[in-house]
């Protein structure tokens, strides 16, 4: 089962809620989920690509629905958890919180205030409202998983990507508290994160300039796959682990940046201007 710390309800009855599920990790999940028996409500912005995703489970013989969510609005995310009432076979017992946005390539204060405030509507607000919304119905569901998708830019704290870096961390911190408030109530909590993965993050965010350039070569080479970082996260979850980190890059990035911090800050500094420097 997914984590969910309690015998009482196999997997296969699973009804889980996704969001930013048209595409990458988002609807890397909504068909893992599927695939091991659950029934899946794939919201994203973009309408067609959570029916797109939805399309997918059903056409294999899956359970799922498609709903349109910003997750910024707050009122979006209620609407939603309505829909899961309507459209789910029973409780929602599995909540991924992962609709995000990229943005980096320029520093604090040369960073729009308006690209802040994106970023920190989607990235933070958008897990802040999954879990104002649904954390409650889980624990008095007593029992269930709940993933929100950071980042390790959550503790990495590169260069160039004050607004992400900000509202991975802010995700991070949550899911730290929501785990504990939840413990031994029979509801698991999950933070994932994942260094490179090949989505379209990129193409769809705000990466600007070298760092645009400099992040497509290392997901070209480096980035795992949507499909095995949610299969990470679901036995993740499944053991009742607070942090996933697919990549061995993650883990020992979280080393050093607890071992070596000023070293381990001097030293991504250096080595992001070296890699600008070889893009020109």
């Amino acid at each position: 089962m997914f984590g969910m710390g309690s015998p009482k309800k196999p997997s296969s009855c699973a009804n889980a809620v996704v969001t930013g599920a048209g595409s990458g990790i988002g609807r890397a999940f909504a068909l893992e989920i599927a695939n091991r028996g659950g029934a899946v409500l794939c919201s994203d912005i973009n309408l067609a690509a959570a029916e797109e995703t939805a399309g997918q489970i059903t056409a294999s013989g899956g359970q799922a629905r498609a709903c349109q969510c910003d997750v910024s609005d707050l009122g979006q995310v209620e609407a939603l958890a309505k829909a899961a009432d309507e459209h789910l076979p029973g409780d929602v017992d599995l909540v991924i919180n992962n609709a995000g946005v990229g943005i980096g390539g320029l520093p604090i204060g040369e960073t729009a205030i308006e690209d802040w405030h994106w970023t920190l509507g989607i990235n933070l607000w958008g897990v802040i409202h999954g879990c104002h919304v649904f954390a409650p119905r889980l624990r008095k569901l007593g029992r269930g998983g709940l993933v929100n998708v950071a980042s390790t830019a959550s503790f990495s704290a590169a260069p160039l990507m004050g607004p992400y870096n900000v509202t991975k961390a802010g995700a991070l911190a949550l899911t730290e508290t929501l785990a504990a408030e939840l413990a031994g109530s029979g509801v698991a909590v999950t933070a994932l994160c994942p260094t490179l993965v090949k989505t379209n993050i990129n193409a769809n965010g705000r990466i600007v300039g070298d760092s645009s350039k400099l992040f497509d070569r290392l997901m070209n080479r480096f980035g795992m796959s949507a499909e095995r970082v949610v299969n990470d996260a679901l036995n993740a979850l499944d053991r009742g682990d607070l942090y996933v980190m697919p990549q061995f890059d993650a883990r020992l990035i979280w080393r050093a940046k607890r071992l070596i911090p000023r070293t381990y800050a001097l030293g991504t500094g250096l080595i992001n201007r070296f890699g600008a420097s070889r893009l020109n």
